[in-house]
């Protein structure tokens, strides 16, 4: 746990693919360029918008092909090329938009989240799918031919469910195959659609999709666990077109949901709630970030907005006064392992079933933030206020004591008082947070400023691993 809180970084350089990440490395045929970037097509993409400034975005493993893409593409449409630094699964409009991009170009891996400005095409890259291994192993585990199965991949073997769907269709004459999409579908789902992940499928099983089972085709990774836990009343088989192997998932599902409730919990006794920024470029992040604020004000809860990047335990372990964070970010890495930080973390969604007493446990579990919104499928209004004496008592089921679990309308002037955290001047801006902190670069600030509406602290946490920037919640004295 030392380590944990503290390096110079030789690990993070000296870190060696994981399996996934080592297969779809090697799959990737340097020689063929074009057709595992598809060139033609990202060429076209840039030509017929007229772009002419385009940002790249590569992940870890395929950034050894980085340079040259971008001097074959810039040769082919003439546009410039500018290469990001930000690897993950989320399109970095931010970092696109310092470079003055008026396009994204993201290779490999994608969350699918909708972005809110740039125009993007997601190339996945083609990785190689023994079609007939993957048929085969599909029978052996449905020798039914009248299961209902929806059938499930990970991006990068998307160009193959096509020829997939051809092998296996007339045999199984109830099967359904996804569809991977990009950003959202116009207009309301029709009844029986499913619309969740970037994947789009029609379910018309007579008790919908619990009457049916899922088989996945990928790695196993956040993908599969989000899938798993959203759809937990579905049973999962796998096939791994790394190994060629397939399986009857046996992650238990229940006792993952145990741990994730054990930290709604922890969210329930909390008192002081740290917002994790981990996406400042899929679409609605403004409005559960407000939403957020507004759930944990009307529950007497102290709020700080943290603006992390990508959070690890020496970033978070800066904020000592903090009794649990929870973290705003996409649906695929929103379910973070949080067992190795010194506060927990939880999603929107537990926070949500923490400090919202109209929100009860049904079974279902979401993973995008975005379903809680207003309007959205897994909206619940907010209780009305009731006065504290009239109040059903609460006891905690981890320390015991007696908590609040009511919403309230408490005015700002009676929120707890903070005494490591000074209100400075009228902006309202924290003074220093910790004596290792440095200055941000002005324009760093402003950015992030006009990302989300307030006005940051004069000073970061700078820590071993990285910078933190906290942003006071709106109306709070300190």
């Amino acid at each position: 746990m030392a380590t944990a809180f503290s390096s110079d970084g030789e690990a993070a350089l000296r870190r060696e693919l994981g399996p996934a990440e080592a297969a779809a490395a090697a799959a990737a045929p340097r020689g063929d360029l074009e057709g595992f970037y598809e060139m033609g097509r990202a060429a076209a993409f840039v030509q017929d918008g007229g772009f002419r400034k385009v940002a790249l975005q590569f992940p870890d493993h395929l950034l050894a092909d980085a340079a040259m893409v971008a001097a074959r593409m810039e040769a082919a449409t003439g546009a410039e090329m500018y290469v990001l630094g930000d690897t993950t699964c989320c399109v970095d409009e931010v970092a696109a938009e310092h470079a003055g991009a008026e396009a994204v170009l993201h290779y490999g891996p994608a969350c699918l989240s909708p972005c809110r400005k740039l125009p993007v095409l997601h190339i996945f890259g083609r990785q190689p799918l023994d079609v007939g291994r993957c048929a085969e192993a599909f029978r052996e585990l449905y020798p039914d031919r009248q299961s209902r199965v929806v059938v499930l991949s990970d991006v990068i073997y998307a160009h193959a469910m096509g020829e997939l769907e051809q092998e296996l269709g007339l045999e199984y004459p109830n099967i359904i195959f996804s569809s991977v999409v990009c950003g959202d579908p116009p207009g309301p789902a029709p009844p029986g659609e499913v619309r969740q992940f970037g994947r789009q499928f029609l379910v018309e099983a007579p008790g919908g999709l619990q009457d049916c089972a899922m088989f996945y085709v990928g790695a196993e990774g956040l993908t599969l666990t989000s899938f798993m836990l959203t759809w937990n009343c579905c049973p999962f088989s796998s096939f791994d077109p790394t190994t060629g192997c397939s399986r009857r998932e046996t992650l238990n599902v229940n006792r993952a949901l145990m741990r994730r409730l054990y930290l709604v919990e922890r969210a329930r006794d909390a008192q002081v709630v740290g917002i994790l920024v981990g996406t400042l470029g899929v679409a609605g992040y403004l409005a559960v970030l407000q939403h957020l604020r507004e759930l944990l004000r009307r529950a007497g809860k102290r709020s700080y907005t943290l603006a992390v990047g990508k959070p690890n335990p020496a970033k978070l372990a800066n904020f000592l006064e903090v009794d649990i964070f929870v973290l705003v970010a996409c649906a695929q890495n929103s379910l973070l392992d949080s067992s190795d930080f010194y506060r927990p973390v939880v999603t929107p969604f537990e926070l949500e079933l923490a400090c919202n007493p109209a929100r009860t446990w049904t079974g279902n579990y979401f993973t995008d933030f975005r379903d809680l919104l207003p309007g959205a499928c897994a909206h619940v209004e907010f209780p009305p206020a009731i006065a504290a004496v009239e109040a059903v008592p609460d006891i905690s089921l981890i320390t015991g004591e007696m908590r609040v679990t009511h919403l309230c309308d408490l005015p700002d002037s009676q929120l707890p008082p903070g005494t490591t955290l000074a209100c400075r001047d009228q902006t309202r801006a924290l003074a220093e947070i910790s004596p290792a902190a440095s200055f941000l670069e002005s324009r760093s600030w402003r950015g992030l400023e006009q990302q989300l509406g307030q006005t940051p602290i004069s000073k970061a946490v700078q820590g071993r691993r990285g910078i933190a920037i906290a942003y006071e919640d709106e109306g709070h004295e300190q």
